[in-house]
């Protein structure tokens, strides 16, 4: 008889069920993983109400995720029964011109878990081979506990956007944008050294919620005025860097004026396709010298020093981490996240 286990699976926008669908095969140089923790990422949150086009339904959901290595495929080499793993999730092909580059997140054939393979929210996950091959799967250092290791995929993609922007200690960094990404982007500028962190928000629920992370200045834009705040604290200087995470035209067009000359602009986000245009002032990318950069996704490196920055408590992942939930109560998740009352939701099978 097949083994059945639950899994959140989605079919179209706004139909995302709870099923009990086939215990999930190991392939040859595959893994499969018990799934201890999935976190509910935003992403997961706009396929639930519009789908995406990288979704091959039906597919079970979630792509930040952790758990146990329960079968070792054969010919997959450094992996046994019982590590506990997680992943850089959008699986490269490993041979197109951007992965013969070292760039594996910027894949030309990228197939996200979660999306184009079944993935997290479920009691069991099959990891390709093609992943496994490409070093897309890491394993979690001792004492770092499932619900934590589960946030190592959005802080990995936070730490690219570090690196990107290549923030150093002593540099100011201001981010704008006070969602969940947008904390952590914070958090991450301050473990990778940053000397003061300004974030800028302006809905009062994330306001407040921000409030308990030890930043430096937070700046409500419609009541301050968010530039001069940042030569307040920086001899009229400017920030060395400017993470954008809000998915806005005005904040990505305005973040010029807050950097120093020779100062990085990020834009963390992106704005709907077909209305994506931005202005940006040339005069001011010219004869600053600036560097307007972006920050897509995440890669195993990126990933490892993720772990690495959690490991050694450089992060407040119990802040992090604001709902735990049982994986029958993936909606309820969802209405929480589309609430703004959470910054991540964590599914336990």
């Amino acid at each position: 008889m097949t083994e059945l286990i639950r899994a959140v699976v989605y079919h179209a926008p706004g139909d995302v069920r709870m099923e009990r669908v086939p215990r999930p095969s190991c392939e040859a140089g595959g893994l499969l993983v018990r799934v201890e923790a999935c976190a509910v990422c935003g992403s997961d949150l706009k396929a639930f109400r519009s789908g995406n086009p990288r979704l091959r339904p039906p597919v079970a959901m979630g792509h930040e995720f952790t758990g146990l290595v329960e079968e070792v495929g054969a010919g997959a080499e450094g992996f046994a029964p019982g590590d506990r793993v997680v992943m850089a999730t959008s699986v490269s092909c490993g041979t197109c011109a951007c992965c013969r580059r070292g760039w594996p997140n910027l894949c030309m054939d990228l197939a996200p878990m979660g999306f184009a393979y079944p993935g997290g929210m479920a009691e069991a996950v099959a990891i390709p081979a093609r992943a496994v091959r490409n070093g897309h799967v890491v394993k979690v250092p001792p004492g770092l506990p499932a619900a934590h290791a589960a946030l190592a995929e959005p802080i990995s993609c936070a730490v690219n956007a570090g690196e990107r922007c290549e923030v150093r200690s002593g540099d100011v960094v201001v981010v704008v944008g006070a969602g969940p990404m947008g904390l952590i982007n914070a958090c991450v500028a301050r473990a990778l050294g940053a000397r003061a962190v300004v974030v800028a928000e302006v809905n009062a629920a994330r306001i407040r919620q921000a409030a308990g992370f030890g930043l430096d200045r937070l700046v409500d834009p419609a009541a301050e005025d968010l530039a001069a705040v940042v030569r307040e604290l920086t001899d009229g200087a400017g920030a060395d860097v400017a993470i954008v995470t809000a998915p806005a035209a005005k904040p990505q067009e305005d973040a010029l004026a807050l950097v120093r000359k020779r100062g990085t602009v990020c834009l963390f986000a992106s704005l709907p396709e077909g209305g994506a245009a931005i202005t940006l002032d040339s005069r001011r990318i010219h004869y600053g010298e600036l560097r307007v950069v972006g920050s897509s996704d995440s890669t195993a490196a990126h990933v490892r020093r993720a772990l690495g920055l959690m490991r050694e408590g450089s992060l407040p992942l119990d802040r992090l981490v604001t709902h735990r939930l049982g994986l029958e109560a993936f909606r309820q998740a969802f209405d929480v996240m589309a609430s703004g009352e959470a910054l991540r939701v964590v599914l336990v099978p």
